[in-house]
């Protein structure tokens, strides 16, 4: 090509308009990402696809889960080893030793509703060690010990002075909870363990590294793994406190903290229940179903949530190995509780709902009521007959009121029964 042509070829190229910018939106206002894959967010229930689920009661030897000695020896633990090994990743052997210590205690806070303790647990020594800020608000004049609703924030917890700017605002219901009977615990997921790209640079990952580490290990912990164990760490120092029913506690996590609260309870048959929020993509929410929030999104924008080797399953979302309804059913016979929003379509409310759905034979082989229905149903009309409960409610990306409402309703008729 000679000279001129390639000046004019160059010319006519930066003449050239340059290409609209994708929207960042649909046309109801959900967001869309468009992933390396070429995936783009999809909110159409008619293009959703076909999908087939791992059956929660088929051994990987193909052999049928007939009866509950199976699932606790043989299903459960493979299950298990699978999301250890390919999602959540496993707690490292060298995970630090944590030593807790009461620093103040409040009469009289809450307007004299509560007395609040000041609980600083710290993980390992030295310069790397790292300290997490837990406040325990009991019910001022509790004769017996209380049932405990712990949960994880974005915020600091009530009487400790905020450190940093939070992406979301928390519900934080303190009052009513202890108007209930409870106790409240709360702490800030991102203390002990941060949630950004360098993540692994400190915190409690890092006191696990050998010499020379410098990240968590293939099949170690992401920080899902990480916030979930550090959730257990704080319910082993409730356990000695004798104001508390620590065999009565109900962990609480919203989005990203309601994939965490799965997780811990999957792992720590201690939690008496949880209530995962909003929780989405890798939380509730069926990962091989094309709505949303896709697995696609996770692997790239979050890949520290999870095992290094993750973002091999980009754009191959059928060989999964496992799927959200699994998750669910590791908590089993234990009550699970999920919300979704109609303004949150990004978490996808409906595949919520359908994870329980496929988590039912579970419970059903284990003697529990399953979520009660196969169809999603009507808008703030919460399922709380079995042990899986469902509230899909109107607004956003939020635990409502009507949400705390119909969570405490569903843990008084799980107790009763």
């Amino acid at each position: 090509m000679s000279g001129a042509l390639v000046a004019a070829s160059v010319a006519q190229a930066a003449e050239a308009p340059a290409a609209p910018p994708r929207p960042t939106k649909d046309a109801k206002g959900n967001p869309l990402r468009y992933a390396a894959t070429g995936h783009v967010s999809n909110y159409d229930e008619a293009k959703v696809g076909n999908y087939s689920l791992p059956d929660p009661l088929v051994l990987a030897n193909g052999r049928s889960v007939k009866d509950a000695v199976m699932w606790t020896t043989q299903r459960r633990p493979e299950l298990v080893t699978l999301y250890e090994r390919e999602i959540f990743g496993a707690v490292p052997a060298t995970a630090p030793r944590v030593r807790a210590e009461v620093v103040a205690t409040e009469p009289g806070a809450l307007g004299g509703k509560a007395v609040r303790k000041h609980v600083v647990l710290h993980f390992g020594e030295g310069e790397r060690a790292v300290t997490l800020n837990v406040s325990v608000f009991v019910p001022a004049g509790a004769k017996k010990p209380v049932p405990v609703v712990l949960q994880m924030l974005f915020s600091n917890p009530p009487g400790i002075p905020q450190l940093a700017k939070m992406p979301f605002n928390d519900a934080v219901p303190a009052e009513e909870i202890l108007a209930r009977g409870y106790a409240y615990a709360a702490f800030r997921y991102t203390e002990a363990q941060a949630d950004n790209a360098k993540t692994h640079e400190g915190g409690v990952q890092a006191l696990a590294y050998a010499p020379g580490q410098t990240r968590p290990t293939p099949g170690e912990w992401g920080t899902i793994a990480t916030w979930s164990w550090i959730a257990s760490r704080v319910l082993d120092q409730l356990e000695t406190d004798a104001a508390l029913d620590a065999k009565r506690v109900l962990l609480v996590g919203h989005s990203r903290l309601g994939k965490t609260a799965l997780w811990a309870g999957a792992r720590d048959a201690r939690f008496e229940a949880v209530f995962a929020s909003c929780s989405g993509e890798m939380g509730a929410s069926l990962a091989r179903r094309d709505y949303g929030e896709s697995l696609d999104d996770v692997a790239a924008n979050f890949p520290w949530w999870l095992v290094s080797t993750f973002p091999k399953y980009a754009g191959r979302w059928s060989e999964l190995p496992v799927d959200s309804h699994l998750v669910i059913a590791l908590n089993a016979p234990r009550p699970v509780f999920v919300t979704g929003g109609t303004e949150d379509q990004w978490a996808d409310p409906h595949g919520e709902f359908l994870a329980l759905v496929a988590a039912g034979p579970v419970y059903r082989l284990l003697g529990k009521g399953d979520v009660g229905a196969t169809t999603l149903p009507a808008l703030d009309t919460p399922l709380i007959s079995g042990a899986l409960g469902f509230h899909y409610h109107t607004g956003g990306h939020v635990i409502t009121p009507a949400d705390w409402a119909a969570f405490f309703a569903f843990i008084d008729q799980n107790r009763a029964r």
